[in-house]
């Protein structure tokens, strides 16, 4: 309603009725004035001008109605299209053949014995209206066009090269052409792979080559930034897309898909920058959503750390599987406060509980568990920072071992369904406390299991892109700030994976589990950390080692070059998901087990300076210096 109360809006519209009125007399006139051509003698004015005002007022009236009926007033004529001139020349038709309907004849019009070629009075003016409506139309978008043009000229401070010659790149064009918030953005050239393209134009932009053409390309043309429009490209293609485009200094956006253009979820004013997800060269995770859905649905669900990255996603992605009951556990209020309020606005019908609580607290986690009986626990609350926990690495055994010991105990306790544990690749011959630990809790998932009604297992994967304090944003500030991005060393290589595929092995775990498993994901090639810097300085349209330096701090305490994914013992099963995993478990000593995790737990409260040894001694494959004291040096670029 704004819209319609809008002054603008309703003056605009005035204007053309307005325009539409006088179109009808110069139609009237103009078809009288051309039979008089081919028809008459010399006609005096006045004879002419009779016949006009004797139906004038009564055409207007009949135009402007039926042209409502059409809703010509309600296009927006910045963006006419030919859909538009279609209604117009319908329209048109409508109006003039209803005019000859009303007024029988050309006598019953005009008056007796003026003219007597009615027929084609009709017709002439239904061509001289629908070119006035048209040209009226077509002229007022053409006027600001021209405005656009010359007032961004070759001053544009954006010169724009779009990469798919498409819809994708027509819709990119018209709403750079006319949008106020894209006025500084000119689009002077365009690249496909399609030669039948090459030496055309689309809306008046030419195809200058194919993906190949573009380095050579953005120097002729003086490009600032490129725009990949190929919504319907594969990653794959997108990924060599950008590798190419990153050999350039521009800057890099990817359109939306389509359909969210057409939905309105995305505007081309809002395309998102090129990141790094852009070049792991392999494509997304897809996830059985619905054997997921049939898992979740109904049934009353817990999230620990449902505040952290993975938890937080967690939490929505089972908000929209219709659970019974969802209850988010976090020691962070911040995080837990964001989450809820986030689940509150997109799921008002979702029965939502948020608790503070610490998984250290065996006696807070039995009173929760006791109270809300759940059918099924995600378990991601846990220290995962490596640097930090070589530093601390007391408060890591008490949280990740012996918190997961306790939401373990509960859930074995009231009744759980499922637990299904978040691991890390980290867990795999780990040089580090925080994967030794990890590693830890997944012998406690696999002692319980063997020993319990609830169905235990974990999930085992490596980075998380975006994650909080993960190595992107890291890069990402530094590169804003100017550089250096550090580096820990020249070689050094991780596993990569998004957020939602973590948490769509996550939830695929919960309804593949029978008991016992660790579930691995295919994660393709890992990623020298070192391209994945020179990458992300190129995208942000910087040269490496030239405008933005990348230094080698050296490794870390509890570092090592590269992960791993399963133990030498460990071999691997498939599932119905080819790209996820099942590690067989490794055979331990559970009555040993069990004893030392016993003496660790009285150990850790002691806050001994030797806690690695009693590690070392739980966790064969523990790599790290058990003689190592618990204080240790932290650096700044944190890649976990």
């Amino acid at each position: 309603m704004k819209d319609y109360l809008n002054k603008n809006y309703l003056l605009k519209r005035l204007l053309f009725v307005l325009v539409d009125l006088f179109s009808v007399f110069v139609s009237m006139y103009g078809a009288l004035l051309v039979l008089d051509n081919f028809t008459f003698g010399d006609t005096g004015m006045d004879k002419l001008l009779t016949p006009v005002f004797h139906s004038l007022f009564i055409n207007m009236a009949l135009t402007v109605g039926v042209f409502l009926l059409f809703r010509l007033y309600n296009s927006v004529w910045t963006h006419v299209s030919i859909v538009e001139m279609y209604n117009v020349i319908l329209g048109c038709f409508s109006t003039v053949l209803i005019s000859f309907v009303w007024n029988g004849t050309a006598d019953t019009l005009i008056g007796k014995n003026v003219f007597f070629v009615t027929a084609g009075y009709y017709v002439i003016y239904f061509f001289i209206l629908t070119a006035c409506v048209i040209g009226t139309r077509f002229s007022y978008r053409s006027l600001r066009l021209l405005k656009k043009f010359f007032s961004r000229g070759e001053s544009a401070k954006h010169r724009v090269m779009i990469v798919g010659a498409g819809s994708a790149c027509a819709i990119t064009i018209a709403e750079l052409n006319n949008s106020e918030m894209t006025r500084d953005y000119k689009v002077v050239c365009l690249i496909d792979d399609n030669k039948g393209k090459r030496g055309k134009t689309l809306n008046g932009v030419p195809v200058v080559g194919d993906r190949y053409d573009i380095p050579e390309a953005a120097v002729k043309y003086g490009i600032t930034d490129i725009i990949i429009a190929i919504p319907s490209a594969p990653g794959t293609e997108i990924q060599k897309i950008c590798e190419i485009c990153s050999t350039t200094k521009c800057k890099m956006k990817i359109l939306p898909g389509i359909y969210q253009l057409v939905k309105g979820e995305r505007t081309v004013g809002r395309m998102r920058d090129v990141d790094i997800n852009d070049l792991l060269g392999r494509e997304p995770i897809v996830t059985d959503i619905d054997s997921i859905m049939d898992y979740v649905s109904g049934r009353t669900v817990m999230v620990t750390g449902g505040g952290g990255s993975i938890g937080s996603e967690l939490c929505r992605q089972i908000a929209a599987h219709s659970p019974k009951k969802l209850i988010i556990v976090d020691i962070y209020e911040n995080n837990a406060y964001d989450i809820q309020q986030e689940l509150r606005r997109n799921f008002p019908e979702l029965d939502l509980t948020v608790l503070i609580a610490s998984v250290r607290n065996k006696l807070r986690i039995d009173t929760v568990f006791d109270h809300y009986r759940p059918e099924i626990v995600y378990h991601a609350a846990a220290h995962k920072h490596v640097p930090l926990m070589e530093e601390s690495p007391n408060e890591a055994v008490k949280n990740n071992v012996f918190g997961t010991l306790n939401v373990v105990q509960a859930a074995d306790t009231y009744g759980v369904k499922r637990f299904v544990m978040i691991s890390t690749d980290k867990a795999v011959n780990p040089t580090n406390v925080m994967g030794a630990t990890k590693r830890i809790c997944e012998m406690i998932i696999q002692t319980y299991n063997n020993h319990s009604k609830t169905e235990f297992v974990a999930v085992r994967f490596g980075n998380v892109l975006g994650s909080n304090g993960s190595v992107i944003p890291l890069f990402k500030r530094q590169i804003a700030e100017g550089g250096p991005v550090t580096v820990t060393h020249p070689d050094i290589i991780r596993y990569f994976m998004t957020i939602p595929e973590a948490v769509s092995l996550v939830l695929q775990a919960g309804a593949y589990a029978k008991g016992g498993e660790i579930f691995v994901l295919d994660m393709g090639k890992q990623v020298r950390i070192a391209d994945l810097a020179a990458n992300l300085i190129r995208l942000s349209g910087y040269v490496p080692d030239r405008d933005i330096k990348i230094e080698y701090t050296g490794l870390r305490p509890g570092e090592k070059l590269y992960e791993e994914l399963l133990m030498d013992e460990e071999g691997l099963r498939d599932t119905e998901n080819k790209l996820i995993h099942i590690g067989s478990p490794i055979k331990i000593d559970e009555g040993k087990f069990l004893s030392n995790l016993a003496a660790l737990r009285v150990a850790a409260e002691g806050e001994p300076n030797n806690v690695r040894r009693l590690i070392s001694e739980i966790v064969p494959t523990y790599k790290g210096d058990p003689a190592l004291p618990n204080l240790g040096v932290v650096t700044a670029d944190d890649l976990d």
